[in-house]
């Protein structure tokens, strides 16, 4: 049912009056006061972008609800409080989810496409390749003693000083030790790694809407593995911005609710964390909380060695079909004492499953945008590891 005939049946029903047609009003002064669409009584607006939210489900049909808050700021608060976060619903609907963690009850199925012309990656949201949602964008760029890999939201604007800059991952020079970071804060409290690139990218910034810095997510690091002597690789995540507590039951992460804009002229900011009452307990589920309980750890779960096949093996439940050196799943490490109910969940695997084509499946407490970067840590080279 499209959003006009949901519209037209709920207002008939409800006061016998037609709403008509948007072409007929100046949708770019859709805040308005004399504008119908802003004029809806409440109670009845709730219940048109309930019943549009709940009909829409999956993509691409679920850009009804996006739209649903581009037409005016009541009709975009109002969907905003419907639409939950991932955790909760399961859906990545407006550009914020890929900062938020996913569901915490199964895993979020994605893929990504690798351009080896372009050095260029691209995340989508399905269960196949046929019909994905673009989500993220990511470009590779080598340097002297490092590389780079620049993510966005946009796949035609990946660079540091573009509004739709999101983040980097940045390695070593043997590519065995790698730092995820975030253009925004990741929680209340959190600091800016200053460096040289920073500054650069603070000079020629396009939007100054946006507040650029380097916050420091994730460090990752490969075992070093000689011509492959120790077997597989062996991968470790240290999660900067979320606590250990997070994987148990109750346990909370950091959850983004909107970007952060420095300029008062758009929409009025929702608070960056769920609600001003829980904004400490944000602050502490941060870095104060990272210290007194230490950080989320995820290790690459060990595979077993095949008999029959010859070769180390992992069970992806049909999601991966091509071996690959690549191919990884990552559980929580436990800091202390033996391994929990909690600590056999998987929270990210990563395989191929053709010659650049990539399944990425992850859960509460990571989210689109860490899973994307710990992910492309696998797809650079390395020297010591293999």
């Amino acid at each position: 049912m499209t959003i006009k005939s949901i519209i037209h049946d709920m207002m008939w029903r409800r006061s016998h009056r037609v709403v008509g047609d948007a072409a007929d009003h100046d949708m770019a002064g859709g805040s308005s006061p004399t504008c119908c669409w802003a004029n809806l009584p409440q109670e009845l607006l709730r219940e048109i972008l309930a019943k549009i939210e709940a009909a829409d489900s999956a993509w691409p049909s679920r850009r009804s609800v996006v739209a649903c808050a581009g037409v005016c700021r009541s009709w975009r608060q109002i969907t905003k409080e419907i639409v939950k976060v991932p955790e909760l619903s399961g859906y990545l609907t407006f550009p914020i989810s890929v900062k938020q963690p996913g569901p915490r009850d199964y895993l979020l199925q994605c893929f990504i496409k690798r351009n080896r012309s372009t050095q260029t990656y691209h995340l989508y949201l399905s269960l196949t390749n046929d019909d994905g949602k673009f989500l993220l964008a990511a470009r590779k760029c080598r340097r002297a003693t490092c590389t780079d890999y620049i993510i966005s939201l946009h796949s035609d604007d990946m660079s540091k000083g573009s509004s739709t800059y999101l983040g980097k991952l940045r390695s070593n020079f043997l590519g065995t030790k790698f730092i995820v970071y975030d253009g925004q804060p990741p929680h209340a409290g959190a600091k800016m790694t200053r460096s040289r690139s920073t500054r650069l990218a603070n000079l020629k910034q396009v939007s100054p809407r946006i507040p650029f810095g380097n916050y420091s997510v994730a460090h990752i690091s490969y075992e070093l593995n000689v011509l492959g002597s120790r077997g597989p690789r062996r991968m470790q995540c240290v999660m900067d911005s979320i606590p250990a507590s997070a994987i148990e039951s109750g346990g909370v992460a950091p959850t983004q609710t909107e970007f952060l804009f420095s300029n008062a002229d758009s929409f009025p900011s929702i608070p960056f964390f769920r609600s001003k009452s829980n904004r400490s307990e944000k602050f502490l589920s941060g870095p104060l909380a990272c210290q007194k309980d230490g950080a989320l750890v995820l290790r690459n779960k060990a595979p077993r060695w095949h008999e029959q096949l010859q070769c180390w093996c992992l069970n992806f439940h049909g999601r991966v079909t091509v071996a690959s050196v690549k191919n990884f799943q990552l559980v929580a490490s436990p800091e202390n004492g033996p391994a929990g109910l909690e600590h056999e969940k998987i929270i990210l695997q990563f395989g191929k499953v053709g010659k650049d084509l990539f399944t990425m499946d992850y859960r509460y407490p990571i989210s689109a945008f860490q899973a994307f970067a710990i992910c492309l840590s696998s797809f650079d080279t390395k020297i010591a590891c293999e």
